[in-house]
């Protein structure tokens, strides 16, 4: 299993893919600034934001897992 999880990290990702892993980088950069503002924010706001940074990360990492559909997966042989 861990073979088949580096074959799929560093095999090509889709380009739809690509654009929402960007998307989840960049929202979860946001995330991780409001929680490390040096300022006093209201608890909803950063309750928000830990949740964020959380589903951004999984969304990050799932989309670089996924692989073009010609790609040679030898691992399921």
């Amino acid at each position: 299993m861990e073979n088949n999880l580096r074959k799929r990290w560093n095999a090509k990702t889709p380009k739809f893919w690509k654009r929402v892993q960007r998307w989840a980088i960049i929202t979860g950069a946001v995330a991780g600034v409001i929680l490390a503002a040096p300022v006093a924010l209201p608890a909803a706001l950063i309750t928000t934001a830990t949740y964020v940074a959380t589903i951004t990360a999984t969304i990050a990492t799932t989309s670089q897992l996924t692989i073009e559909k010609n790609v040679d997966n030898t691992a399921n042989n």
